[in-house]
């Protein structure tokens, strides 16, 4: 029997896990290893923290088969010469075929305090503390929100929402938040906050985080609670890794998803290095690729000679529980009908997966 273990139950690796089981030869054993025994909608974490949503609403049990076993525990470290995970238990597990899908972790560029001092959603551990430290605020609070980002923006409009009480900062490094997306989504965003009395500090360089307080441009500001969303890098467990990685820390991989030099070690999701900006629907599309690689290897089969490139449907955000923006297939969206697709979208999204997982 092959062991073929997949580290992370996130997005790219139980796509791939649902993706290979209905084709698993007999002689091959899955080990699913996640902190959680549970898959999370990551892309919704920021209501979770914003109080706006419960666990229920974005977990959904692992899948169940026969050939499929579920380890809960955190990876400590990858053994690529010996193809063993060392498990922060001290548990040891072998490994025939490998696949990485470990996730990513906030990136506080070096400013002094971000990692003691701010709240994070980057874990459903970490959303579930901000949640409960965001809940406890008294009426008049004032919150800080460092990166407005997607993941920033989202929850700060989610946070005005239900705790309209509070005074919300959204610090931005550039002149316009959302710079990524056409002026029309930025110009859109920015007129909402300000409808909404959420303050934008554009232009922001955070140079120190104390508690409870913010350093911009060297200068001090008070807040009761501080969230960072101000970016993120790859898992600490795959910075440790000795492979090549591109400037960010993502590990360069094959055109098959795998490492250049090992055939049987393949990375997905946030820490892989490819030519399109991280995402959920990314991490699946490659999740696709790796088992359409594996499936062709069972079945003796010889593999593509170059890999179809991975389609995006487009992006989505949330203004609240009513209003939204995205860019789809290249044309800007506002208002109530981004939001509709996204609502949409998660249900089609959960409804699949939880029928997907019952084999």
């Amino acid at each position: 029997m092959k062991n073929l273990v997949i580290l992370g139950g996130g997005y790219g690796g139980i796509k791939l896990l649902t993706s290979i089981i209905p084709h698993l030869p007999y002689n091959i054993l899955v080990t699913l290893i996640d902190k959680t025994p549970y898959h999370f909608l990551k892309t919704e974490y920021y209501a979770l923290a914003a109080g706006t949503i419960s666990d229920n609403h974005i977990r959904i049990p692992f899948p169940e088969h026969p050939q499929v076993s579920f380890i809960e525990g955190e990876v400590g470290e990858i053994d690529l010469q010996h193809n063993r995970i060392l498990l922060k238990n001290k548990i040891t597990i072998l490994y025939d075929d490998l696949i990485i899908g470990l996730g990513c972790e906030d990136n506080y560029h070096n400013v002094a305090g971000a990692d003691t001092y701010t709240h994070s959603i980057q874990s459903i551990e970490k959303s579930r503390r901000t949640h409960q430290e965001l809940n406890q605020l008294l009426p008049k609070s004032k919150v800080a929100i460092i990166g407005a980002g997607l993941s920033g923006v989202e929850l700060a409009s989610e946070l005005q929402e239900s705790r309209s009480d509070l005074h919300i900062t959204l610090f931005d490094r550039g002149k316009n938040i959302l710079s990524f997306y056409p002026p029309r989504v930025s110009k859109y965003v920015e007129k909402w906050f300000e409808t909404h009395q959420v303050k934008i500090i554009r232009c922001s360089k955070i140079t120190e985080i104390k508690k409870n307080t913010v350093y911009n441009h060297g200068e001090e500001e008070h807040f009761d609670c501080i969230v960072w969303t101000a970016g993120v890098k790859p898992n600490k467990v795959v910075q440790n890794l000795q492979v090549e990685k591109d400037n960010k820390g993502r590990v360069i991989l094959s055109k098959y998803h795998h490492l250049p030099n090992n055939k049987h070690v393949f990375v997905v999701g946030d820490c892989a290095s490819l030519n399109k900006p991280q995402s959920a629907q990314l991490a699946e599309g490659q999740a696709e690729q790796i088992a359409t690689v594996l499936i062709a290897r069972w079945k003796g089969e010889k593999l593509p000679e170059k890999m179809p490139e991975i389609k995006l449907k487009g992006i989505l955000g949330s203004l609240g529980s009513k209003h939204g923006f995205g860019l789809v297939a290249n044309t800007p969206l506002t208002g109530r009908v981004p939001r509709l697709i996204k609502l949409g979208v998660l249900w089609k999204d959960k409804t699949k997966k939880k029928k997907t997982f019952r084999f």
